[in-house]
């Protein structure tokens, strides 16, 4: 039970950080970009953390508040999480 969980974290995190790389570059292009719901939906749901250090490396909506929040309460949650699970 616990292989599974630690891989969608692990996964969850780094589709997200690299989501936050593709969407700051379709942002200069000014080209589609990914629903900002869905990069919300992904940080809250397991990938915090990649959200967090995509904003940061890329510089891509570090001027938004509910990115910031919603990234952070994820993180937060997924270590809860794996305190209960893993500790």
């Amino acid at each position: 039970m616990r292989n599974p969980v630690l891989i969608y974290f692990i996964l969850a995190n780094l589709v997200l950080f690299i989501l936050m790389g593709i969407d700051k570059k379709k942002a200069r292009q000014k080209a589609w970009r990914i629903p900002e719901r869905n990069l919300l939906l992904l940080g809250f749901f397991g990938g915090g953390l990649g959200g967090l250090l995509g904003m940061h490396h890329f510089r891509h909506k570090t001027k938004h508040q509910s990115f910031k929040v919603v990234f952070a309460l994820g993180t937060l949650l997924t270590g809860i999480a794996s305190y209960f699970l893993f500790i």
